[in-house]
């Protein structure tokens, strides 16, 4: 169906140039391919995803979403698979409001195998990124794939998720905190959970509790008997 609000963002057939993806605010080295994408031809406009969290999606980004997709495209029918991971490296750390686009869009060009490529990279985002990208996900309709991407960002080390609590924790972001904890104790083992307590047990200890708690009668007990095994004051 074609929106008659929005006017259709209108892609040259002839080839392009690789688009370069815009650089995240933080830096990041590209890793090499995990998955194999499949090569279809892309579309040049994506249909207009649910309004997300933190606000619309404009002609702007529709056109780069669209830019980048047929870039990817072509780089995966030339068997360019090294600069096509690449970009969607890259992908990964652009605007949370964005990725629905970005997922219609890649979808539409038979390209879902790069957008599970995409889910799988966002997994080693920053935790308050990581959460702000799932959230716009959920507020777009894609509840499954921030779900998704929650899971897969919280199998970092146990060590390394508790350093990500405390750091919300001293920015204030509470909210990021519980979306966090609660991805992590359903998805963990209570004995891994309960290491995550690790760097700083008077804080973390209360908090993976609490997040426990959310969870089951029985998820809070497994992991309280998880703390004291390791040697936690509970």
């Amino acid at each position: 169906m074609v929106e008659e609000e929005a006017a259709p963002v209108v892609v040259p057939p002839a080839a392009v140039p690789a688009i370069p993806v815009p650089a995240p605010a933080t830096g990041r080295t590209p890793r090499g391919a995990r998955f194999a994408g499949a090569a279809e031809e892309a579309v040049a406009e994506p249909a207009a995803p649910k309004t997300g969290a933190t606000g619309t999606v404009g002609a702007a980004e529709r056109t780069e979403v669209a830019r980048a997709v047929e870039t990817l495209a072509r780089l995966r029918g030339e068997g360019r698979s090294g600069e096509a991971h690449a970009l969607l490296v890259e992908a990964a750390y652009w605007a949370p409001d964005r990725l629905p686009l970005l997922a219609h869009a890649l979808e539409r060009a038979g390209l879902g195998a790069d957008w599970q490529t995409l889910l799988w990279e966002a997994a080693s985002l920053p935790a308050g990124r990581l959460v702000a990208a799932a959230d716009a996900l959920v507020a777009a309709g894609r509840a499954e794939d921030g779900q998704q991407m929650l899971r897969q960002g919280v199998a970092r080390p146990a060590g390394e998720v508790g350093e990500a609590v405390l750091d919300l924790v001293a920015e204030g972001r509470r909210r990021e905190v519980r979306a966090l904890l609660d991805a992590y104790v359903r998805a963990r083992t209570p004995e891994e959970a309960a290491r995550s307590a690790q760097p700083d047990p008077q804080r973390l200890v209360p908090l993976l509790l609490e997040a426990a708690q959310g969870v089951s009668d029985e998820r809070r007990w497994d992991l309280l008997h998880a703390l004291r095994v390791a040697g936690f004051a509970v």
